[in-house]
């Protein structure tokens, strides 16, 4: 029912359509947010799905992965995942996340967190953080606060900031 490709550059416009109709202006003032600013995501973890055939062909979904630091440890950061709104339940979001989850442990990453939904989430894996063991760079309710490991014990003994790699941060 989806097909998922890879991003290319010329997905760029309908991916900015579809996140802001997804989520609205809001999205610019969460904290997640705060840990895409100056950085870039990780290109080969960035996935697009479409629906349809031939002239009804259209984009339905997108994800991307950043690289980010999670208690000074090299990690990535799940989102946006955004979804036409009336396509939401049809499995298009969990296709995306169980692709990149799937990439992402073939390319040696160990642990990915996000900010979203348990109970939604929990679908591919993830699990609530700890209360107090990792924090963001501003405000995040703690119970959205997920984690998901690709290799058992990655997220053993990690705790602290989570925060930009080092070369974004530079850059700012």
């Amino acid at each position: 029912m989806f097909e998922i490709e890879a991003e290319r550059p010329e997905h760029g416009p309908a991916i900015e359509a579809l996140l802001d109709l997804s989520f609205g202006p809001g999205r610019y003032a969460k904290a997640a947010q705060r840990l895409r600013e100056g950085n870039h995501p990780a290109p080969e973890l960035c996935y697009v799905a479409f629906a349809g055939e031939g002239a009804e062909r259209r984009m339905v979904g997108a994800l991307s992965f950043w690289p980010i630091l999670i208690g000074g440890k090299p990690g990535l950061m799940l989102g946006p995942l955004a979804v036409e709104p009336q396509l939401r339940g049809k499995g298009c979001g969990i296709k995306l996340m169980e692709k990149g989850l799937a990439d992402a442990k073939r390319l040696g990453h160990r642990l990915v967190i996000l900010v979203g939904d348990a109970p939604y989430y929990a679908r591919v894996g993830f699990g609530p953080v700890p209360p107090g063991r990792l924090t963001m760079p501003g405000p995040v309710d703690p119970a959205r606060l997920l984690y998901r490991e690709l290799d058992i014990g990655a997220f053993t003994g990690v705790k602290g900031a989570i925060e930009k790699p080092r070369s974004a941060a530079a850059a700012r």
